[in-house]
């Protein structure tokens, strides 16, 4: 049996959770809500992640741009995914919700703009 002691972050209250791993039995205990159920369990068997970043915008009004995954990524794939964010180099202009990076680092997963960047007015 294992125990694993986590923090939720499906909400704002920050319930300190108890996830007792007992073979394909997953228990949870400190959660407020149902949420943290779920959160709890899914932490330990197969944990995800929104990455947020920014990317260099060539001829933009700002020099960069907020992006973020369009869903989650297994947490295990952080490390490839910036690394493709860090060498993307998009060109202004860049509107919101427009997909600069389709299937980042072979994910299934798209970045996508978070901010509308105009092209620099010269």
């Amino acid at each position: 049996m294992e125990t694993r002691e986590l923090i939720c972050i499906q909400c704002p209250m920050g319930c300190p959770l108890t996830v007792t791993i007992d073979g394909d039995d997953i228990r949870v205990t400190g959660n407020t809500c149902p949420r943290g159920a779920v959160y709890g369990k899914k932490e330990v068997t197969d944990p995800t992640r929104t990455v947020t970043s920014t990317v260099c915008v060539q001829g933009g009004e700002i020099p960069r741009v907020s992006v973020k995954t369009s869903a989650d990524i297994p947490k295990g794939r952080i490390r490839e995914v910036m690394a493709a964010i860090r060498a993307l180099r998009v060109n202004a202009p860049v509107r919101i919700g427009q997909v600069l990076l389709p299937d980042v680092a072979g994910t299934g997963v798209d970045i996508i703009a978070t901010k509308t960047v105009g092209e620099k007015n010269v």
